[in-house]
């Protein structure tokens, strides 16, 4: 399924995105996922592990790390944006995560892209076209306004709009929507997650290299992350 996905996003003009965006027919709502069985403050058995090394080496497109690069653990989420179990994630568990283990400087957190449907690589590429600086909290919005936008009746319509909060005018929306040369890369990091670390699910986390599937709750991330330290 998801090489016919890529495959389809990448033989057709960047311009499809747009009409794409247009009909809520484009939204997939079931982008699978794992979830999890370990009790809470009990750290979930890793899905296998990959080597951090690889996982860290540079991607077709920059990784975007959050915290201190030199922290002793690294997570590493492999995201759809219209994946609800992704939305649950950054709304339930990562503001703890964030402030216990990331802002104090004990891990690293880096969010790739692994599209499931049209409608989900277009927020990516705004995201990214609203630059480094500005691709967090595009992403936060883009989870906090999910139902707004993922399942509307005309994507676009709704998208604009977000973008729009982050300065991005309306050309340039539309310029980042057919930039074809992003396009392909946010398509090549989902393919490099399948391809090389075996990502089937949204969302998929990688801590020091051990595989989780599904939305951890913070206890359970918490353990898992409490076990690297």
């Amino acid at each position: 399924m998801l090489a016919m996905f890529r495959n389809t996003l990448t033989g057709a003009a960047a311009g499809a995105l747009l009409l794409a965006l247009g009909s809520s027919a484009a939204w997939s709502q079931t982008a699978p996922a794992a979830a999890p069985t370990a009790a809470a403050a009990e750290a979930p058995a890793p899905e296998g592990t990959a080597d951090v090394a690889k996982l860290l080496a540079p991607q077709a497109l920059p990784d975007v790390v959050l915290g201190d690069p030199n922290a002793k653990v690294t997570i590493i989420e492999y995201a759809s944006m219209t994946c609800s179990h992704c939305r649950d994630f950054h709304s339930e568990t990562w503001p703890t995560i964030k402030r216990d283990y990331v802002d104090t400087g004990k891990a690293k957190f880096i969010l790739r892209e692994f599209p499931f449907d049209p409608r989900a690589l277009a927020a990516f590429m705004l995201a990214r076209c609203a630059g480094d600086d500005k691709r967090t909290a595009m992403v936060d919005v883009l989870f906090d306004q999910q139902r707004e936008w993922a399942g509307a009746e005309n994507a676009s319509v709704a998208l604009l709009k977000i973008a729009q909060l982050s300065g991005m005018s309306q050309d340039q929306f539309k310029a980042c929507l057919s930039n074809s040369d992003l396009q392909t890369k946010v398509v090549a990091v989902q393919a490099a997650g399948q391809n090389d670390f075996g990502v089937s699910a949204t969302p998929t986390f990688f801590v020091n290299g051990d595989k989780y599937a599904g939305a951890l709750s913070p206890e359970q991330m918490a353990a898992v992350i409490e076990k690297h330290l």
